[in-house]
């Protein structure tokens, strides 16, 4: 393996200074989540080819809000010059068809999304939380989510119509759930039991992965039912999960998803919030000094070679408050991965 990669690097040199991680090795995709960010002009997408079509949004995050720049959906084309896939994350927040069958503005943008993509392009969604959340944000406040591991509610209302829009395209599926507090927790037991009766019920696929944000929920029973389901468990880079070798470990550095691919998502710093990852990265342009945690990359860089040498694909998937801007990080994961050394311009802060 290690010939193969110093062969590669030889070769991919030149494409990484153009921030071109397409084809990095046949185990590895590198990819981002979300895009479309004004901040990646002159990296990802080319100066002066959107003028005039950006639209400007405000965001609020926390207490503040943030003006965001946002390349028109055909950007897409051009993001795929460069990684190999594509999280899309706005799926998060709503189905794709309502409750009486009828396409959402989700839709519509997926629906967009899909007419731009090309043959060999691939996508993960995230799953909406109203399947995988326990609890939801409503008035200021959380209550109970009616639809919680709803295997209808999911397969009617995603499940079917992602398949309608992207097909083969579609690379993976990501159940997210959120951070549980100690009171709110049930035992890892209880929720594998919860898991294992969802799997069962829906329709059986290969692109399924799961990412849980409570530690504690990381145990054998758990794992057994990924296992026994086939179904990833993705290996994520968050605010209070342990650092990504000990999520690897704790699973006993096994591969769960039956297709043989492993997600790694690189979202914010060990040990810090959303919001606060959020005002450092914005306007997500370039490194943050002292925000890029070296753990994450060797952690992710050492994962990346176990999948590649047990035959799994790695699919590394960036997130711009990892570290201030997706496509940098993504510069040192591949330079680590190929051996190679980290340019002055791009060294760690």
């Amino acid at each position: 393996m290690e010939c193969a990669i110093r062969k590669m690097r030889d070769e991919t040199q030149p494409s990484l200074g153009r921030f071109v991680f397409r084809d990095l090795h046949p185990s590895v995709a590198i990819g981002t989540a979300s895009d479309r960010y004004a901040g990646w002009i002159g990296q990802i997408y080319t100066p002066g080819r959107y003028e005039g079509r950006m639209i400007r949004r405000r965001h609020v995050v926390g207490r503040d809000s943030f003006v965001e720049e946002v390349l028109p959906v055909e950007s897409v084309r051009e993001y795929f010059d460069h990684f190999d896939v594509l999280e899309i994350d706005y799926t998060f927040y709503g189905f794709l068809l309502d409750s009486g069958g009828r396409p959402t503005q989700t839709h519509r943008v997926l629906e967009s999304y899909a007419r731009h993509l090309r043959s060999g392009d691939r996508i993960f969604l995230k799953v909406p939380q109203l399947v995988f959340a326990r609890r939801l944000r409503r008035g200021g406040g959380y209550s109970e989510n009616e639809a919680y591991l709803d295997p209808e509610t999911f397969t009617e209302q995603f499940y079917e119509p992602a398949l309608g829009l992207l097909g083969q395209k579609l690379q993976g599926l990501i159940f997210e759930q959120e951070y549980h507090r100690r009171s709110e927790r049930s035992g890892p037991e209880e929720m594998a039991e919860a898991l294992d009766a969802f799997f069962q019920a829906v329709p059986r696929d290969e692109r399924y992965h799961v990412e849980l944000r409570t530690e504690s929920y990381l145990d054998r029973p758990l794992f057994d039912v990924l296992e026994r389901h086939g179904v990833g468990q993705v290996l994520s880079h968050w605010t209070w999960l342990p650092p990504l070798r000990r999520q690897f470990s704790l699973a006993g550095k096994r591969f769960f998803n039956r297709g043989g691919q492993c997600v790694i998502r690189l979202m914010t710093p060990l040990g810090m919030r959303y919001e606060d990852a959020y005002a450092k990265a914005h306007p997500f342009d370039r490194l943050v000094d002292g925000m890029l945690q070296p753990r994450m990359i060797e952690d992710t860089v050492a994962i990346m070679r176990e999948a590649a040498e047990n035959g799994v694909t790695a699919n590394v998937i960036i997130n711009n408050r990892a570290g201030g801007n997706a496509p940098l990080i993504a510069l040192h994961l591949a330079q680590r991965f190929l051996g190679s050394p980290i340019s002055g311009q791009t060294a760690f802060g």
